[in-house]
């Protein structure tokens, strides 16, 4: 459970709406049928035709709008402006953000917007101030209904992290000054926490190759056999419907498995054999347990 701060802070809920033409935050929409996809970038750029994927599976090709949360980054205003500028860039304009702050209020008219959103983007920063925000509150609920009636829900680098049902904090136990990369392989030093839950099944990390996270993921599938670990590099996302996982951008996504469920301690290092790994390139598709 997430400590939510005291007291309440207001809401600074921004409706961007870059060229508005008879379409309103609450106003309905039909998305795709069914269920939703997920949209998961490794962080870093977001190349032209990543962005062009995205508004295409979401279908705002042919209608529907999109919502950016931004409440990962320290500076939300200016990240609902960065991320809705490349949606304009693509000709896709239906497009507002809200920014929802930590005790609420979660007007209603906002929460309905996000359920009936055809894109729910979310937009990189700290992946845990996201989740003091939303966690089992009325904008979680309002993204998992979203996805249930079929709409993309994306994020980059902490939206990514956040997909996760368990989350990498991003945080080392052992060691409390930050470091982006991860020098260790040791037990009760990696911290996860409650995510979204969009994937029960995975554990997901994010720039991945770039900063060198190897060893993070490599703990995690020490300490949690049961779920493998998906490492996206920056540039890079997968695009999951289902099961199934397509790679897309400009470099790799790893997954490492330990199939056996092989831990072993020897003081603090962690240790075990016969963990799988699998380098999937642009193109390759894959099935997440």
């Amino acid at each position: 459970m997430y400590k939510r701060k005291k007291g309440l802070a207001g809401l600074s809920a921004i409706c961007l709406m870059l060229i508005f033409s008879a379409w309103s935050c609450s106003e309905p929409v039909v998305v795709n049928e069914n269920s939703g996809t997920l949209f998961i970038i490794g962080g870093g750029s977001r190349p032209a035709d990543m962005v062009e994927r995205m508004i295409t599976e979401a279908g705002l090709d042919t209608g529907g709008y999109a919502v950016i949360l931004p409440m990962s980054s320290s500076v939300p205003d200016s990240a609902i402006i960065w991320a809705s500028e490349q949606f304009l860039e693509q000709g896709m304009d239906r497009v507002t953000g809200f920014n929802f702050e930590s005790g609420g209020p979660f007007p209603q008219n906002l929460i309905d917007s996000l359920v009936n959103a055809s894109l729910v983007y979310i937009s990189g920063g700290d992946q845990n101030r996201f989740m003091e925000i939303v966690y089992d509150g009325p904008v979680m609920a309002a993204i998992h209904q979203a996805y249930e009636k079929g709409a993309v829900i994306a994020g980059t680098s902490a939206g990514a992290a956040v997909m996760s049902e368990k989350m990498i904090t991003g945080d080392e136990l052992r060691y409390p000054e930050y470091r982006s990369t991860y020098p260790v392989i040791e037990s009760e030093n990696l911290e996860l926490a409650p995510g979204l839950g969009l994937i029960k099944t995975a554990i997901i990390d994010q720039h991945f190759v770039w900063r060198s996270r190897h060893n993070r993921l490599i703990t995690a599938v020490l300490e949690h056999p049961e779920l493998p670990g998906i490492g996206i590099d920056e540039s890079t996302a997968i695009v999951v419907k289902g099961n199934k996982a397509e790679v897309i951008g400009e470099s790799q996504v790893l997954v490492y498995r330990n199939p056996a469920g092989a831990r072993r301690v020897q003081g603090i290092k962690l240790g075990g054999k016969d963990l799988r790994l699998d380098i999937y390139l642009p193109g390759d598709e894959f099935t997440i347990k």
